[in-house]
């Protein structure tokens, strides 16, 4: 079981990232237009610079749903291998099975 510290300050970024998705991407659509004059440019810089760490999708971190273990995470099922584990040995999963060579 993770930290419920690190569970939360994750969704705290998730709620702050989805808040200035807006924003951010219109200042980084400014910041990357290639017409756009440097001056106006180094301005969408800057503004990007002032906005909060955590308005940034890159730092959200994929977590289990059931455990908020960080690692081994499977996007497809939304669970870490742990948990994938002993869902598809208890037949919940369906279509996944233990495979065998």
């Amino acid at each position: 079981m993770a930290r419920k510290a690190l569970v939360n300050r994750n969704e705290k970024r998730m709620k702050t990232a989805e808040r200035w998705r807006a924003r951010r991407e219109a200042v980084k659509s400014a910041w990357l237009d290639p017409k756009a004059p440097p001056r106006d440019r180094d301005r969408a810089f800057l503004k990007l610079q002032k906005m909060p760490r955590d308005a940034c999708r890159a730092r959200i971190r994929n977590r289990c749903a059931l455990t908020g273990r960080p690692r081994g995470y499977f996007r497809r099922f939304g669970v870490g291998r742990n948990k994938l584990r002993e869902f598809a040995m208890n037949g919940d999963i369906p279509g996944v099975t233990k495979s065998s060579w």
